[in-house]
């Protein structure tokens, strides 16, 4: 059998188990299983398919169309041009929070801290964007989380710009450490009832604890918007992700907070994604 034929019968597969993009999917895992670029895979769509790899091609296809992520099956997921390892004890990396790097990566800071990093994603990519002269600092409930975030960090050459703490928000930083110029985070923002209503590559494998607070979906917002003026320089900044409902409500706790300066950001499908303000000068 040539890839052509093993590439069609895996999307066909992943096409009936209502996976979306299924083709996509079936390009992305068969890079996997060789070891290539996905952009590589026409270059080998006439070559006959090696000895044992139809097997091991099919079994993850298999799994793929039980819902299981991408990423989780390859291990890694692609982020502001980096890849970053991925398992089920963090979330995926998203587009959409690529909107909160922009809004980051706008205001002047050296020092940043990161609530409920996962990953890392997003404090490693404020590291790297910005260069030598900046550190930071990342926090996690989950110790299987802040694992891979080590990982992330020691793969991309950032450990020595980096701490990790484990704990709940800002409870989790020393008490000696110093204030930030800026504080980040991507939250638990899903409510109770909209968390029964996730697809199933989400709700059956992605963490419970980084996607719902169990409530309303503004819990995070409450504790975080409440203690972090006490960890912010004068003038420092706070930027969130939000769920897409969720601008005036969050931009509400912002300024019952003290903050100002307070603006509601869309992410790139016109969506209400980012919530920024600035810890007044006094």
């Amino acid at each position: 059998m040539i890839w052509a034929e093993l590439l069609r019968q895996g999307a066909q597969t992943l096409s009936t188990a209502g996976i979306p993009h299924a083709p996509r999917d079936a390009r992305r895992l068969a890079a996997h299983v060789l070891g290539i670029e996905a952009a590589r895979i026409t270059l080998i769509a006439q070559d006959e398919v090696p000895p044992g790899i139809t097997h091991l091609y099919e079994g993850i296809i298999a799994q793929r169309a039980r819902r299981v992520p991408v990423s989780h099956l390859t291990g890694s997921r692609q982020f502001y041009g980096r890849v970053f390892e991925v398992t089920p004890d963090v979330l995926d990396p998203r587009p959409e929070t690529e909107t909160l790097i922009e809004t980051a990566l706008a205001r002047p800071w050296t020092r940043v801290l990161d609530l409920g990093t996962g990953s890392g994603c997003i404090l490693l990519t404020l590291l790297a964007e910005r260069g030598n002269q900046t550190f930071g600092v990342g926090t996690d409930l989950s110790r299987a989380a802040l694992a891979v975030a080590m990982r992330n960090a020691a793969n991309l050459r950032l450990g020595d710009r980096v701490q990790f703490h484990a704990g709940d928000w800002l409870d989790a930083l020393p008490v000696s450490c110093a204030a930030f110029d800026l504080i980040v985070s991507n939250p638990p923002y899903i409510t109770l009832d909209e968390y029964a209503d996730l697809a199933p590559d989400v709700g059956l494998y992605e963490p419970r604890l980084a996607l719902t607070d169990e409530g309303d979906g503004l819990g995070a917002y409450r504790r975080i918007t409440r203690a972090a003026p006490d960890h912010l320089v004068q003038g420092g900044w706070l930027v969130v992700e939000i769920g897409p409902a969720q601008g005036a409500a969050v931009a509400d706790l912002f300024r019952g907070n003290g903050f100002t300066t307070i603006t509601v950001t869309p992410d790139m499908d016109g969506r209400d994604r980012v919530v920024s303000g600035q810890k007044p000068r006094i």
